[in-house]
């Protein structure tokens, strides 16, 4: 089987480690896999030596971009239309929203057998002005009616999509976002990790580490955490505050801890490597990630497969890995107040975040193993390929 992959930008992100995951996983299982990719920029780091090492062929496409352009969207979608008809693949699979508009356009058009779409994250959110919000659920009208299967990450992407007259539900199927599981359990399993990373963080042994492994985005919620650290160093003088990751907010977020005084207790890890991030969540007692905006949050998968607990707001995939009172704490949307509460709560009780952590490792690990998400994908590919045939 021929599989073509699109996605907008190979940047260090969840939807991009799942789609590098999914391009090695099926090369290894005897496909042929093309990745096709915009240009890489910006502070988040890249996952190109990632996707070389899958195997696959890769295509970058370079009038693929973020942002809505139409000149280079009219351009983008004649260069795949012709990358589709050189290459002939029996399946499109494209990621992203803006990739998944444009590619699923053009696999159409060229009648490609297979066209399946995975729903990372939404791309309409509150924050948006009232048009952009109204263009994305637009074009995503028109791309659902150009594929054959929508998959999301979560159930809450499917029900958000279907609430707005997105797709149909016979389009849908949830395959959660899966990833490697051994190397967070293998931090988890050994004491010395934690105990090394906090010594190379200059992190005293026995301070309360919050942490949040995410890009540093006005929609992720760094902002957030900061606004609550003095109430949290009240009850707790020496807590810190680990943000792991890179992003275009982290200005802002440097002078807030500025104004705020609180530069002995935030630490910056900047960009890091994926292979680094199960040492740096080891080193954590709390994982909080207070985001906007969420699809499957693979962070929070990862902090459980470590053993640590999480907190999060209520909002998109969150409440889907948070489960409240049993791997974590789910805030309402933007109450900071309760986010220092449930914070303190499990800083408070040794006792709880152990029982959260172990129940949080056995769910993540029964539901999020990679192994399984290439499984379903390969069941939903073959599926289609099947009805298409019969037809």
């Amino acid at each position: 089987m021929h599989l073509l992959h699109v996605i907008t930008r190979l940047i260090l992100g969840g939807a991009q480690q799942n789609t590098v995951l999914c391009c090695k996983a099926q090369v290894a299982a005897g496909h042929r896999v093309t990745l096709v990719y915009g240009p890489i920029y910006g502070p988040e780091g890249s996952l190109l030596e990632e996707a070389k090492a899958s195997g696959a062929e890769l295509r970058e496409i370079r009038w693929m971009r973020r942002a809505v352009l139409p000149m280079h969207d009219w351009l983008c979608g004649r260069a795949l239309r012709r990358l589709i008809r050189e290459l002939k693949p029996d399946v499109v699979h494209t990621h992203s929203s803006k990739a998944g508009i444009i590619g699923r356009g053009a696999a159409w058009k060229e009648r490609v057998p297979a066209v399946v779409h995975t729903i990372h994250g939404l791309p309409f959110h509150e924050r948006q002005s009232r048009l952009v919000n109204a263009i994305y659920t637009r074009a995503e009208r028109w791309a659902a009616k150009r594929c054959h299967k929508l998959i999301g990450v979560t159930q809450a992407m499917c029900d958000e999509f279907l609430s707005r007259s997105i797709g149909t539900p016979e389009q849908f199927t949830v395959i959660p976002s899966g990833m490697d599981i051994a190397p967070f359990e293998a931090a988890a399993d050994d004491p010395a990790v934690r105990q090394r990373t906090r010594e190379e963080l200059d992190i005293p042994q026995d301070a309360p580490v919050v942490g949040i492994v995410a890009r540093l985005d006005q929609l992720k919620g760094q902002t957030d955490l900061l606004d609550v650290l003095p109430d949290l160093r009240k009850t707790h003088p020496n807590v810190r505050l680990l943000f792991v990751g890179e992003g275009w907010h982290r200005a802002a977020l440097e002078e807030q801890v500025k104004a705020q005084a609180m530069r002995d207790a935030v630490i910056f890890t900047g960009l890091v490597s994926p292979a680094r991030v199960p040492s740096l969540i080891a080193a954590m007692d709390v994982h909080a990630l207070p985001s906007y905006q969420e699809g499957q949050p693979r962070a929070l998968v990862q902090a459980l497969l470590t053993g640590v607990p999480v907190v999060g707001y209520d909002a998109g995939g969150i409440r889907d890995v948070c489960l409240n009172d049993r791997t974590g704490i789910l805030v309402p949307l933007g109450d900071r107040a309760k986010l220092a509460e449930a914070i303190r709560s499990l800083l408070n009780d040794a006792a709880l975040r152990r029982r959260f952590g172990e129940t949080g490792r056995a769910f993540a690990r029964e539901r999020y193993d990679a192994r399984i998400m290439v499984e379903q994908l390969q069941h939903v590919y073959e599926e289609v390929l099947s009805a298409q045939h019969k037809e």
